[in-house]
């Protein structure tokens, strides 16, 4: 499974360690808050060696870099909020299981990534591996069990009340089941091959024509061709 499939921090993630610690409180102008995404194209502008690009480990205590760099453009709020959704993202922490160095803000390496990190880093991808496993897995029984349940009403003598009654389910239940349940068979059958289409093509073995040192040599019983090796002179 590729992990760029992977789910990002959920609010039930075990806490990491801190990739970046808070600055120290500074009495700050009101302004509009910058959004994440807002944040995220400024700090592209104006330091892209360490935020073009794929996410790069970066320098511990980097939010003090960035505001001595940057006197007033982010807000301590925005630029927290988005360094917290940076550094929990799964794309994020790949990088930290593959990096040795941590990079500053013109990109230049910056400090050992420590092993207790890059640890945390594996730690926590296996915890969401996991769960996207779970995931999925619990989808797909989900989608079985509405398969099942619409064949069992399609091919019952029940009335809907009493087959209701069974299932323990409302009409209105069921009706909301038994149409995502077709529509799902509908998704199936529009992904099934077309029937009768013919499959890879297996040739057999190479003719002894293509093997070096065989020639072909008269008919053999039933119209095949025998090959006869040819003794090298």
């Amino acid at each position: 499974m590729p992990s760029s499939d992977l789910p990002d921090a959920s609010s039930d993630a075990p806490a990491l360690p801190p990739e970046v610690p808070a600055a120290p409180a500074v009495p700050e102008s009101p302004r509009a808050e910058m959004t994440p995404a807002a944040c995220a194209e400024r700090l592209r502008e104006l330091f892209p060696a360490l935020f073009a690009g794929p996410p790069k480990p970066i320098k511990l205590r980097i939010q003090a870099d960035i505001q001595q760099r940057a006197p007033g453009v982010f807000t301590k709020p925005a630029l927290s909020g988005f360094l917290r959704r940076l550094t929990g993202s799964t794309s994020y922490l790949i990088a930290l299981t593959r990096a040795k160095q941590r990079f500053d803000l013109d990109g230049q390496p910056a400090g050992e990534l420590s092993d207790e990190h890059r640890q945390a880093a594996n730690d926590e991808l296996a915890r969401r591996r996991t769960l996207h496993a779970e995931r999925r897995q619990a989808e797909d029984d989900q989608r079985r069990e509405r398969a099942q349940l619409l064949r069992a009403f399609e091919t019952s003598t029940l009335t809907k009340d009493n087959f209701c009654a069974l299932k323990g389910l409302t009409p209105e239940a069921l009706d909301a089941v038994l149409a995502q349940a077709r529509q799902e068979a509908e998704e199936r059958a529009r992904q099934a091959p077309p029937p009768g289409r013919p499959g890879p093509r297996h040739d057999g073995p190479r003719d002894a024509r293509h093997r070096p040192g065989t020639e072909r040599r008269g008919p053999a019983p039933h119209g095949r061709p025998t090959a006869h090796r040819v003794k090298p002179t």
